[in-house]
This record gives C-alpha cells, structure tokens and sequence, in this order.
C-alpha cells in the first residue's frame, strides 16, 4: 500500500505518531493509498525548515527563482500522463479532463507566475516639493496555501506558483480527500532543484493539520479555497493575528438566458456549465434562469444536452461525468435532490445514483440532475450543493432576472447569454459577482484577477493580484 508521506525541508516524512488517513478511489470504493495524518508538531517542523530557507530564496533574485519554477512546470509536463491519472483516480473526474484540463492548467499556473515576475513593476512619484516618491514590494516570508479537493493540482500550483515566485517560502496542504498528485509533485519539485524548506507540503484533515497552519504565529499569509464555513472560521483565527488573507469560498452562480440566443449552441454550454466535473466546481452554474418567453424550448433542449453528460467509468474516453468525490458528499447531493422535491420542485431528469458494473461497482456516482419549480429563496437556490443538480427558474423582466440572481450569501460568478450588446453590458455591470462570463463560461485568462463578492470570498487571485497578495508594499519617500 503507498504511503502518501509529508515534504518537509527537500525530503519525504512519516507524520509525527505515525497515524494515516485512508485514502478512497471514489470510482471503485477501495481504498488504495494511505495518507499522512500530520499534526501540529509536522506543521512546526515544516514551517521552521522554511524560516530557514527564507533568507537564501528570497535573495536568489527573480530570474534565478524563474529559472526554477519554469523547470517545475517542465517537470509537470513531462509527468502529464501519470498525474492526470493520479487525478481522476483520487478525485472521480473523467480521465479525459485531468489530461486536458486540470494538468495542462498546472503547468500553465506554474510557468506564467515565473515568467509573470520579471516583468512586475512598481510606482514612482516625483511632488511639487522636490521629493521623490517610490515603493517596494518584497517577500511576506512563510506563508500558508491551503488547497480544495475538486480541482487539485490545478488549485495547488494556482495558490503556490506566485507565492514562489514573490520570493516566500510555503507551507502546502491539499485536501486529504485528494493528495496524490500534490505527493507526487514533491518530487517534481526536487528534480526542478528547489531547495529544500522552500516548499513543504503537508497532508492531513483541515481540522488538524489546515487549522495548525492558519494558527501558527510565524505563518504570515494565509491563501485558501474552499467552503465558505470554513472561511469563516479561518477569519476568526486569523485575523486578531493581523495575517494577510485571501479566501476563495462558495458560489451558488447564476446562469440568465436570454430571447434572441442561439438556443441549441447555448443550451450545450449552459449544461456544460452546470455538469463539467460532476458539478464540483465552485464556478458552475447551478441556478439557471431563463426569459419566459424561450423557457419551453429552452428546457426541452437543455434537456437533450443533459442526456450527453454520460455517466461512467472516469478512465473510459466515452464518459463524461465520472464519480462524485466520496460516499458521503454523494450523500448529501441526493439529500438535495430530496429537499428540493420537499420544497415543491420536480426533477425533470437524474436525481439518482447509477449502478456502473465491473471495476466501479461499489463507485459514488450520479446521474445529472435538472429541477424546475422551485422559488429563487429556498434553500436548494440558495444553498451551494456542489453536484451535479441545476434548477430552472423563468424570468420575465431583465430587473428580475437580476433581482433572482443577486438573492444570494454568495457573488462568485455569473454567465450571460445575450445577442444584445447594451444588455449584456448592463446585466453584467449589474449582477453581484466577481465574475462574469459573456456568452461563454469558464474562459480564464490568467492575467485576470479572480475572486468574489459577498460570502463568496475576501481578495483576488491570478495575475499581479496574487503577486500583491504574497508580497508587503513600502513606500520609500526620498527628499531631492
């Protein structure tokens, strides 16, 4: 059985009393691997092994630094095909989409933010009383990326690629639920050169090792995606220690369709948008709102589109949506499912598991779910469900379109299908989100900043904000 070890100062580590995590294949039920069960002491030791490599990274200089964050994304390109199967195999997703998504997306995160920082600049201003105003930006030191387990190495490298490259030393975790191919990435970055205690990755439940990292004193950043809740309680912590946070949390997204769309082209996208990766992504559109006057037609063919998203086997080209992450999240998307029929809603297709055979027998998986019926302010539109389930609301009026899609905690992102170019800009203007995708979804470019509003989360990602983020501004005030 593979022990999934914690990287701790360029080497691998079994975790202080030797307790491990097992680590479930959620396609077939088994349990394949198991994970190191860190506890504060790892957290300590890995957040001193990269106290004293600080000093050495951070005076390296930017090219040198570049130079080996361009040999990690190299590495990860190499290894492509076996980490794109370490990721459908931990995390369910088809393995189709780990080796044309998720992994590529890595190596992407990894060479842009090398590349990114020899190119940062910072202000200068001269005033009417020949002083000469200019600012600084250096390395926070050791800082805390803490990673979800939906998008894994993808969200990993997104988080420790720029806080790298602004000079600070890290301290990693990924989910416990999903591990592998952080472990795997260790050794990676060893064969990159990356000197040891720059990066330390630990594994463990959020509880123990995630919360050791948050509360530790000499950690002085914290970067972490996933529930809001869970934010939550990483802000009472963390700021009465005055830490520099970034917290990327829930989405429950707004999809609005409008008259005047091609109808066949968007329904294909707008079902894309709501099951690509069993619906566990925190950018997917799961309340979709249509004008009244397309909703039929609309519903019949998003219905048909549903009916593609085939469930099955993750290493299989035909499959499209593969397992959910483990029994007890497949739980709690089928407790939604019913809530929604208790909350007057009818399931017009899915809502149910599906028995797959052979190797993935004993696998979590669902069928795609569409509802239709239910109010903008029940809790299935209101509360983030993570699956594969959308609902269906009909819209007459763009302000209450606007009006349904601005009725939630969250403001992650939102997608609009318009042919009209002052509509589009108005609802966009309009819509409380971070985001918003016109007549496409989940186009990235990754300059951009990235982040929410409201309960969706606090700061912004990608491009020079995340170079910002892991980095302390001064300004140097010289008089001439």
């Amino acid at each position: 059985m593979l022990h999934i070890r914690n990287y701790i100062n360029g080497g691998f580590h079994n975790p202080n009393g030797d307790q491990w995590i097992d680590n479930v294949n959620p396609a077939t039920g088994d349990v394949y691997s198991l994970i190191a069960r860190s506890t504060e002491t790892d957290v300590d030791l890995a957040v001193q092994a990269a106290q004293q490599a600080f000093p050495a990274w951070r005076d390296m200089g930017h090219k040198k630094r570049s130079e080996i964050l361009m040999a990690v994304s190299k590495g990860i390109a190499k290894h492509l095909p076996d980490l794109a199967l370490a990721e459908s195999n931990d995390q369910g997703k088809p393995l189709w989409l780990s080796t044309q998504v998720d992994i590529p997306r890595a190596v992407d995160n990894m060479s842009f933010f090398a590349t990114e920082i020899l190119h940062t600049s910072t202000d200068t201003y001269q005033t009417d009383n020949h002083t000469l105003n200019y600012t600084l930006r250096t390395p926070i030191g050791v800082v805390g990326c803490i990673s979800p387990w939906n998008l894994p190495l993808y969200l990993f490298t997104w988080k420790i690629a720029p806080a790298l490259a602004a000079g600070n030393c890290v301290v990693a975790k990924p989910s416990e639920l999903t591990p592998m191919t952080a472990f795997l990435f260790a050794q990676i970055c060893i064969d990159a050169g990356i000197p040891p205690g720059v990066l330390n990755i630990l594994h463990g439940y959020g509880a123990e090792c995630g919360a050791a990292i948050v509360a530790h004193p000499d950690v002085k950043a914290i970067s972490f995606t996933g529930g809001t809740v869970t934010g939550k309680h990483i802000a009472t912590v963390a700021a009465p220690m005055f830490k520099k946070l970034s917290l990327e949390l829930g989405g429950k997204n707004a999809t609005l369709v409008f008259k005047g769309v091609d109808i066949a082209h968007t329904a294909r996208h707008v079902a894309r948008a709501a099951f690509t990766n069993q619906g566990e992504i925190c950018l997917c559109g799961s309340r979709i709102l249509i004008e009244q006057d397309i909703y039929d037609e609309f519903k019949a063919e998003l219905l048909k589109e549903t009916q593609r998203f085939v469930v099955g086997d993750p290493l299989l080209e035909s499959t499209r949506t593969g397992a959910l992450v483990n029994k007890a999240h497949l739980d709690k998307v089928l407790g939604y499912v019913e809530l929604a029929k208790e909350e007057g809603g009818t399931v017009l297709t899915g809502g149910k598991t599906v028995e797959i055979g052979g190797r993935c027998a004993s696998g979590f998986f669902m069928s795609p779910t569409l509802i239709e019926g239910l109010p903008a302010n029940c809790r299935v539109n209101q509360e983030e469900v993570f699956g594969p389930v959308a609902t269906l609301m009909p819209f007459t009026t763009e302000a209450e379109a606007l009006q349904i899609a601005n009725s939630t905690q969250y403001g992650l992102a939102a997608s609009v299908w318009t042919q009209n170019l002052s509509q589009a800009h108005r609802v966009a203007q309009n819509l409380e989100t971070g985001i918003v995708w016109v007549n496409s979804w989940l186009v990235r470019d990754l300059r951009t900043p990235f982040g929410g509003v409201k309960a969706s989360g606090v700061g912004r990602e990608g491009g020079t904000e995340a170079l910002r983020f892991f980095t302390e501004v001064k300004n140097i005030c010289i008089q001439i």
